[in-house]
């Protein structure tokens, strides 16, 4: 396929039928459909859509692709917990190579293209001793051409659990991280937490990179340091560029403190991404009945003008035994433990699974975003079937 083609007979969400036409591997024209002439184009350059869905590329906001396909090595997590996943990988870790990382993350980022995914932001863990998950994720970056990706510095046993684990963090940003991160909820006590925060902002406002925190992932009321990291992007003027990732803990505050949270992340810009698929496993494994559902509050964030986006998280690891790396299959997770099951939800999911989640996901080392990778099989420009069959032609586009 060359880089100049044509989608003829495509469906917008808005229920349009277009014609698409790419010149240079980028979108040159949006026409009504049977205005574009499709004898301009060579007949192996063009593809009837056939009334499919055409929209905008599907982005996965927060994987862990230094962890991805390890789930059962060296053992699996029985209890189902998150403190327990993280054990089974500090063992796994301790073997972790380079070759290995890159094989592993590789396979999973080539699930993520098949279902139309075409930029990805992974976490790779500081507190690993060696890094390799940190230089293997950052060699990737510059070695692929089918996604955009972007490497998150993630002190996944916390920053200041171990003397050594913050000067890992300052290395991994030295080795060339697009976006800090932070655990503040997994530091031993709530000083701890509240200065891993701080921390992660001071990383990021010195080196005018990003935030992305995994935060009060706990069933815990008591785990309060999204106010924190709110607080410190407001101050400093960094919302725009500073992600919450997780919150569960919200789901248990009580409402009066919760409606302040979201205030303030609406107030400071900071935007939140859920990860359904983990959450619905990890989320209440401490509770007997009722069991909590574990998920953000979605509604009440979307509703007070925060930016929520939908993440896979795990696929296949210790966190999470299964996936493909498909966001609809998040997507399905979530309007079933969120509530989100009216016809007008599927519009919400939908800007939730692209429009949203592209604020995290623009190219770190390139402002050209709109340019497509020539052999890139699934699509800026996206069409699907209405059943999960396969039929549908995917194409490249932006």
């Amino acid at each position: 396929m060359s880089d100049d083609y044509l989608v003829t007979d495509a469906t917008t969400r808005d229920g349009e039928r277009v014609d698409v036409v790419v010149r240079d591997g980028r979108i040159d024209a949006v026409r009504t459909v049977g205005e574009t002439d499709p004898g301009a184009f060579d007949e192996r350059d063009t593809f009837d859509a056939d009334g499919r869905l055409v929209t905008p590329p599907l982005i996965e906001p927060h994987i862990h692709l230094d962890a991805t396909l390890t789930a059962g090595d060296p053992r699996w997590n029985e209890s189902g917990t998150l403190a327990e996943g993280i054990d089974v990988w500090a063992e796994r870790k301790a073997s972790v190579t380079k070759a290995d990382v890159k094989e592993r993350a590789t396979e999973a980022i080539d699930w993520l293209v098949s279902h139309g995914i075409t930029r990805v932001r992974t976490h790779a863990d500081t507190t690993e001793a060696s890094l390799v998950g940190v230089e293997a994720l950052c060699e990737l970056r510059e070695e692929l051409d089918v996604v955009d990706l972007q490497v998150v510095a993630f002190p996944q046993d916390g920053v200041f659990t171990a003397p050594e684990h913050e000067d890992r963090l300052r290395d991994a940003v030295e080795m060339g991280v697009d976006v800090i991160g932070g655990i503040p909820h997994n530091e031993h006590t709530r000083e701890d937490g509240v200065r891993d925060v701080r921390t992660a902002v001071d990383l990021a406002e010195r080196h005018d990179l990003p935030l992305d925190l995994h935060i009060d992932e706990t069933d815990d009321p008591g785990s309060r340091f999204t106010e924190v990291l709110a607080s410190e992007a407001l101050k400093r003027g960094m919302g725009e560029r500073t992600t919450a990732s997780h919150t569960t803990a919200m789901h248990s505050y009580p409402n009066a403190y919760a409606d302040k949270v979201i205030s303030l992340l609406a107030e400071s810009g900071v935007s939140v991404v859920t990860n359904p698929p983990d959450n619905s496993v990890l989320q209440g494994s401490y509770d007997d009945y009722p069991r909590r559902r574990g998920h953000t509050r979605i509604d009440q964030l979307r509703e007070a003008g925060v930016t929520v986006g939908i993440g896979h998280d795990s696929v296949v690891d210790p966190w999470y035994h299964y996936g493909v790396g498909d966001q609809l299959d998040a997507a399905f997770v979530l309007l079933h433990y969120a509530h989100m099951a009216g016809h007008d939800d599927v519009g919400a999911i939908w800007e939730m699974l692209t429009t949203a989640n592209a604020r995290w996901s623009a190219p770190a080392r390139s402002t050209d975003s709109k340019r497509v990778p020539r052999d890139r099989s699934s699509s800026t420009t996206r069409v699907r079937p209405s059943t999960r069959s396969g039929n549908a032609r995917r194409v490249s586009a932006s």
